[in-house]
């Protein structure tokens, strides 16, 4: 039976959110519904609302989120009813090229739930990243449910299902960071924090963390940074080649999604260095470099998808990891909110004010 829920739904571009009535159905074969406990408000959420991602609206946004699995449909073994899970945006098919070559973090058939969830008058929604987790309850498709220990805070597993997993993930998995590596990352919010978590994990000797605010560089260094470059006031790239002895970081991971910034990172990497690109540009962006630098510079130049995660392996590590205390997923939640309260913490997210404020319900 159809379920009507309350959801956070943005109609236009650029307008503010506001809670409606979400009808959820019953899960169809291969799909699942959810009881969402946590959600946080992620910068991709912003970027749905101002249409930076497509124009498919209206959207139920929403999507780094845990909770608990209410009902499955025909076929779902994975998982059952009752289970703690957190929403990825990452549903692997297991079929395609990518999958049958043993790289299925690089799936090119990732799957959502068939049906769509609606607005009380019929009208279907565009959930973001396929999930729609801004709201009581959420239909997905099961794949992307991954279970994890249901001892952590369910504000704590969210976080996984895209911010921190995509700035671990560009340290760990995409740049590949490895022990006495040097680690420059621009762009210091939740993304870039969790990298230089990753960057830290992965046995770097030294991280660098560069931003325009003195705030995001503080925590930064509770973060694990080891060094901090304010790029308002000087030269990221001749500090970072400065702090490297002259010859530039092994990996300079990019955070902000900005042709300037990834121009940064392009020359403040060593000569056969890493390039990873985390941070999401918008649709009109340009990117223009000499291309004999290019060829000249030589090493990789990266873009991470979800950190390259794959969900059923990395998720669950991690929330070992931070049952164990080797890292803290707490510290990014910033304050704990409720849905109406979305659009105040878009305002929030835009002044730097938090890494995360995480709906609770």
């Amino acid at each position: 039976m159809t379920q009507r829920v309350q959801g956070v739904v943005v109609l236009g571009r650029n307008e503010p959110v506001r809670v409606e009535t979400v009808l959820v159905p019953d899960p169809g074969p291969g799909e699942a519904v959810v009881k969402v406990q946590a959600c946080g408000v992620c910068h991709t959420d912003l970027h749905y609302k101002q249409g930076g991602i497509n124009d498919d609206f209206p959207f139920l946004l929403g999507h780094e989120a845990a909770g608990v699995v209410e009902s499955v449909g025909e076929g779902v073994t994975d998982v059952a009813p009752g289970d703690f899970v957190v929403l990825n945006w990452r549903a692997v098919c297991g079929r395609c090229r990518a999958c049958q070559r043993g790289r299925p973090w690089y799936c090119f058939d990732t799957h959502n739930a068939r049906q769509k969830m609606t607005l009380a008058d019929g009208t279907e929604l565009s959930p973001a990243l396929g999930i729609g987790a801004f709201a009581e309850k959420t239909l997905v498709a099961a794949g992307q449910c991954t279970r994890v220990d249901p001892a952590v805070s369910p504000a704590v597993a969210g976080l996984l299902g895209c911010g921190v997993m995509a700035g671990i993930g560009a340290a760990m998995n995409t740049g590949d960071v490895g022990r006495g590596d040097t680690v420059a990352v621009i762009g210091c919010g939740g993304v870039g924090d969790a990298a230089i978590v990753g960057a830290r994990l992965a046995g770097a000797a030294r991280i660098i963390a560069v931003d325009i605010d003195d705030r995001k560089l503080e925590t930064a260094r509770t973060m694990g940074a080891t060094h901090t470059v304010n790029s308002r006031s000087s030269d990221p790239v001749a500090s970072i080649r400065e702090l490297t002895g002259g010859f530039g970081a092994d990996v300079v991971i990019e955070a902000v999604g900005r042709p300037e910034t990834y121009e940064q990172a392009f020359y403040a990497r060593d000569l056969a260095g890493t390039v990873v690109l985390v941070g999401v540009p918008t649709p009109d962006m340009k990117l223009e470099l000499p291309l004999l630098d290019v060829f000249g510079r030589g090493g990789a130049l990266k873009s991470s998808w979800y950190g390259d995660c794959l969900p059923s392996r990395d998720f669950p590590m991690l929330i070992d990891l931070h049952q164990q205390g080797r890292i803290d997923l707490g510290a990014f939640v910033t304050e704990t909110i409720g849905l109406d309260d979305v659009e105040k913490a878009f305002a929030r997210m835009h002044e730097g004010d938090v890494l995360r404020s995480v709906v609770v319900l």
